[in-house]
């Protein structure tokens, strides 16, 4: 295989088997794929697994901001116990893939309004052109865990198509899926305080990539999609119409904040 990245080896631009120079057994596997498209395109099963997605995300941003020394100097960890268990008990509520957005979305609102405060960083608005460093950093960060998803995708053999939350008819929506495990844990704390430090965009860039390699993301990213590939028991659990039942994996994980 040959692949071409930026520095750092994120984000993957390309990647191609040349054949002629690759032994069959770096083809690649067909598990997971198989295993993908053995539930998705089940709404109700679909939607389980996109739940779970959420879960995780949460689990990890629990486990980033409870541990760094960084963060925790910034005091990211404070009162992020009951927000977390809060939107976690949300999640279980929501009943289609916009509800589930659209709480996402407010979750994602409410780690800004904590990064702002904590960084001092008054009247910030979250704004895709602006050239002020948080966001600037926000949308750098965030491209660099896009090519992580990217690659995570790519490596397991599901294509990018075959997405979970952002639309099947969005240009690499998986990549979008996977790469919001790790925005909110990581890249979004990390803007707001190299932009308070007044980083440089290599800098910033060279932070996420410590970060990344320090929290082995890219291992993060691969065990969760390879988990729920390979999901083949859906019996006991969460039903989209009866919110009563959860599965195993979500009541695990909704103890994560009562550490």
């Amino acid at each position: 295989m040959v692949g071409f990245c930026g520095g750092g080896g994120t984000p993957l631009f390309s990647a191609c088997e040349i054949e002629w120079l690759s032994p069959q057994s770096e083809y690649r596997p067909t598990e997971y794929v198989q295993g993908w498209l053995s539930w998705w395109f089940d709404d109700e099963k679909r939607f389980i697994q996109a739940k779970t997605l959420q879960f995780k995300r949460i689990e990890f941003i629990h486990k980033i901001w409870h541990k760094d020394k960084e963060f925790k100097s910034y005091e990211f960890h404070q009162q992020i116990d009951e927000l977390l268990s809060h939107y976690q008990k949300a999640i279980l509520k929501q009943n289609n893939n916009t509800q589930l957005l659209t709480l996402e979305g407010r979750m994602t609102k409410e780690f800004y309004k904590i990064a702002a405060k904590n960084t001092n960083n008054a009247g910030f608005h979250r704004d895709f052109d602006s050239s002020d460093k948080a966001n600037a950093f926000l949308n750098h960060g965030n491209y660099l865990a896009y090519g992580l998803g990217a690659t995570t995708a790519w490596v397991l053999g599901i294509p990018h198509g075959f997405a979970l939350m952002h639309g099947k008819t969005r240009r690499g929506a998986l990549v979008f899926d996977i790469a919001d495990l790790v925005k909110d844990a990581i890249v979004l704390p990390l803007a707001f305080i190299c932009a308070k430090d007044n980083a440089t965009e290599q800098e910033f860039r060279q932070e996420v990539l410590n970060y990344f390699t320090d929290y082995q993301v890219l291992d993060f990213m691969f065990e969760v999609v390879k988990e729920l590939a390979l999901k083949k028991d859906f019996s006991g659990s969460l039903s989209v119409h009866d919110k009563k039942s959860t599965i195993k994996k979500e009541v695990r994980i909704n103890s994560v904040v009562s550490y």
